[in-house]
């Protein structure tokens, strides 16, 4: 008897211990990364990746966590590879994450069938696929602050205005060197839309993934002699592009690239040779804003940052970090209807999601001022902005070259709702309701 008292009182104890732990556990809101640190695409992937971490930390330490809820996260390495981003899906998906960027346009398209069925919400800032913006069919896609379609649209209108308005873009010729995948293909319709309306020719350049090889492909530009060449490219094959143009005597000058296409490992090896290349921004650069400070005195002076010092505030880190304080944000958004203090659902994340109505006074207290502009989205609405603006390389750094452009609603939102529905049909997918918006 005396031996089941002790075995009693030894499984109470551990009870008793199992259970502040539990409490614990149930106290931390789940982050999965998907990143690719190794690879031809790393050098961009790598800086990205540290801004998501580095925003984590910072809001364990400057904020402890969301009304008291601290954050966790676990990184998954995908080599940018799709088989490889659905294998971290499902080995991370069961361990509480709420929501997923997937840093990968093919992985996106992988997952966009499975997340419905898991009730786990993608982000895919200024990524993915770019229908995806309707909420009613894709209630799970949040391809937030632009898509592809948003992007090809912005350029078209920057080169128009150089010309001096779209109608003068008529008999120009415009070339798309573009990384051969879902990624490089996703702009097509838009800018096949506007060759029709304005006149031009575009002009199709397939680029074989990674990239490091484009001899034919700048032997087809040099043979066209394209006004303007549009660069679709990401990791190693925006340097090489600068390079091959560089080498064939395209002007730079006269070269746009996505926002994926305009940061600092896609033009510090080429240096002075980029000189005068342009490419879209979503968003600011630089260790002056108060986030980024806040970032470096909070996370990496206590010797806790992710990757080097002087990379805080580069294009792309910057780009992570204002991806996590979205998905951070939409937490915050859903603790508000759904308990402050609670860990979120995806489904709960996915109200979040919906519901951000970030202005500048909401900017400011996060410290992202001038980071982003204001974005605001909906049930419908998963995009909430489609603001860019163009920046330029000086040889040495990166200055914005033009305002803000709004891609063209006209056009694309009419584009957006027959993708959708073809979709839907093909998917047997109805429309949301009014009243599953409201849930």
């Amino acid at each position: 008897m005396k031996t089941a008292s002790l075995i009693a009182c030894t499984a109470l104890a551990a009870l008793q211990l199992a259970a502040p732990a539990a409490q614990a556990q149930a106290k931390e809101q789940f982050f999965p990364l998907l990143v690719y640190r190794t690879g031809p695409y790393s050098p961009n992937g790598t800086p990205w990746a540290n801004g998501k971490q580095d925003y984590i930390k910072l809001i364990n330490a400057r904020d402890g966590g969301v009304n008291g809820v601290k954050l966790t996260y676990e990184e998954c390495e995908t080599g940018y590879a799709t088989d490889k981003g659905v294998e971290c899906y499902e080995r991370l998906k069961g361990k509480g994450a709420s929501l997923f960027d997937p840093q990968a346009t093919g992985i996106t398209f992988a997952l966009t069938d499975k997340v419905p069925a898991d009730k786990i919400p993608l982000v895919t800032l200024g990524y993915g696929l770019s229908a995806s913006a309707d909420g009613g069919v894709f209630a799970w896609n949040f391809p937030l602050m632009g898509s592809y379609w948003t992007a090809a649209d912005i350029l078209i209108q920057h080169i128009g205005k150089k010309e001096g308005g779209l109608d003068k873009l008529k008999g120009k010729k415009i070339a798309l060197v573009y990384h051969d995948s879902p990624f490089g293909k996703e702009p097509i319709p838009l800018l096949d839309e506007r060759s029709k309306t304005h006149g031009f020719e575009l002009v199709k350049i397939p680029v074989t993934a990674p990239g490091v090889e484009q001899k034919s492909a700048w032997l087809q530009v040099r043979q066209a002699r394209p006004d303007y060449v549009l660069l679709w490219g990401w990791g190693v094959m925006n340097s090489t592009a600068l390079k091959e143009a560089q080498a064939t005597g395209y002007p730079r000058e006269k070269m746009y690239g996505v926002w994926w296409s305009g940061a600092e490992p896609d033009v510090k090896d080429v240096g002075e040779g980029a000189k005068g290349y342009n490419a879209l921004n979503l968003n600011t650069s630089g260790q002056s804003p108060k986030v980024i400070q806040d970032i470096l005195k909070l996370v990496h002076e206590k010797g806790q940052g992710t990757g080097p010092k002087d990379e805080v505030g580069s294009v792309l880190y910057t780009r992570g970090l204002v991806i996590q304080a979205l998905g951070v944000e939409a937490v915050r958004r859903a603790q508000e209807r759904f308990g402050k203090g609670k860990v979120m659902t995806g489904e709960q994340v996915r109200w979040g999601l919906e519901n951000l109505a970030l202005d500048d006074k909401k900017l400011a207290a996060l410290g992202l001022t001038g980071v982003i502009r204001p974005i605001s989205t909906s049930c419908t609405d998963h995009q909430g902005s489609t603001w860019a603006r163009v920046h330029t390389w000086d040889g040495a750094k990166w200055s914005f070259s033009s305002d803000w452009y709004e891609a063209d609603g006209q056009i694309i939102k009419p584009m957006i709702k027959a993708a959708a529905d073809k979709y839907a049909g093909e998917k047997k997918l109805t429309r949301r309701t009014p009243q599953d918006c409201q849930s």
